[in-house]
């Protein structure tokens, strides 16, 4: 099974396309299902997610009675999956369920490679101001010369992972936009694969560009640390039978 999870802040204009979405792009790597995670919405979201799952049975709905932030959402949406492999997209309808069964394919190749950890979506042609996408392309190019994860695009939603490496990386807030840096730290090998960007129809975006630099900043080098701190000794058993 497919656990596709996507947070959701005040999205309530954009649940049901998202979900109708879903249902048609998706049908192809059937069995899935889909958790959305309501991050403490005051805004009717969850009314609404919970209007369309009588007629989407596989539709699951988590709510944090208070807003923990994106990272959050995605972690409680992880341990409540059922999936062995998890797909992740922002709730806010910019990253295309189209482009789900295009991440999800490397995992469900039978020659794909047995330490393949995640796959992670790039966006081109991306569809939104020039002032956001300048700040992620400085962004991007900072954490790529101090992490060398050989991502270009670590903001994207669109992800697909094993849903045991991501319980066995170390949590913290934000974790979400370092992934590439984080699996390859365990060992996993990272792919990528280019999708497509929409802008936003509906509701307001939860970020400011200086406050995702700033707190982009501080993460940036806790990862860094992480990574230099990384264990690489593994136990060897002792067979006392010999």
């Amino acid at each position: 099974m497919i656990s596709i999870i996507a947070p959701m802040k005040n999205e309530s204009e954009n649940v049901e396309s998202l979900v109708r979405e879903l249902a048609e792009s998706c049908a192809a790597i059937a069995p899935f299902e889909v958790i959305l995670v309501d991050d403490g919405s005051d805004d009717g979201t969850g009314a609404v997610i919970a209007g369309l799952q009588d007629e989407f049975p596989w539709l699951r709905q988590l709510r944090h009675a208070q807003s923990a932030g994106q990272s959050a959402a995605v972690h409680s949406g992880v341990h409540a999956a059922k999936g062995d492999i998890i797909c992740t997209l922002d709730g806010d309808g910019q990253n295309p369920p189209h482009e789900i069964p295009n991440l999800v394919a490397p995992f469900l190749d039978a020659d794909r490679a047995p330490d393949l950890g995640l796959v992670a979506g790039q966006r081109v042609d991306r569809d939104d101001t020039w002032s956001r996408r300048t700040a992620s392309s400085l962004a991007n190019g900072l954490r790529s010369w101090l992490l060398k994860d050989g991502t270009r695009d670590t903001g994207c939603g669109l992800k697909a992972f094993r849903r045991d490496a991501f319980i066995d990386l170390p949590y913290f807030n934000h974790m979400h936009r370092y992934l590439p840096a984080l699996f390859a730290r365990n060992g996993w090998t990272v792919a990528h694969v280019d999708v497509t960007h929409r802008a936003r129809e509906a509701g307001r975006s939860k970020y400011s560009n200086i406050g995702r630099a700033l707190v982009g900043l501080y993460d940036l080098f806790g990862v860094a640390w992480l990574i230099r701190r990384r264990k690489t000794q593994a136990p060897t058993e002792i067979d006392r039978t010999q």
